[in-house]
């Protein structure tokens, strides 16, 4: 499904995730247990099929973050993101808006807002610089067959 870079442009892929067909897009640690388990999580609790997920390690989230403002340090993959056609979201800010998007419950943690979102942030990057440390690491897993086509690379 996606073009060869021809003199550096765009795959099909990235052309159309930049014109809004992926959106909203979850982006992830791919190497993360905790992420595989987020990714999961959120497709369980999505029946709508509203977000797509991308693995931060793909070159096509690392051009779609970078067309954002966003270096990707592979050394250092201590957050996850939310793209849309508003922008990009990014650690506790991003989890809340996905949570308020799933079914059941989960809206309900919208009132974490309250927190100020530094305290937010700091409580995210805790659990994110010990991820590898409590959770392990893996490869990057294939989706079932059922959800290969929210996954974009």
């Amino acid at each position: 499904m996606r073009s060869q870079r021809i003199n550096n442009q765009l795959t099909d892929i990235e052309d159309r995730a930049l014109q809004g067909d992926f959106y909203p897009l979850v982006i992830f640690d791919g190497s993360c247990n905790l992420c595989h388990g987020a990714v999961r999580f959120i497709v369980r609790r999505d029946r709508r099929e509203h977000f797509k997920f991308a693995s931060i390690q793909s070159e096509t989230a690392q051009r779609l973050l970078a067309n954002r403002g966003i270096n990707v340090d592979l050394e250092d993959l201590s957050s996850f993101y939310l793209l849309d056609e508003q922008g990009v979201l990014a650690q506790s800010e991003a989890a809340l808006a996905v949570a308020s998007q799933l079914d059941g419950l989960w809206p309900l943690l919208r009132v974490l807002k309250v927190l100020p979102r530094g305290l937010r942030d700091w409580s995210y990057r805790q659990v994110a610089n010990r991820r590898y440390r409590l959770f392990g690491r893996r490869a990057c897993a294939l989706p079932s067959k059922v959800d290969r086509g929210r996954f974009i690379e």
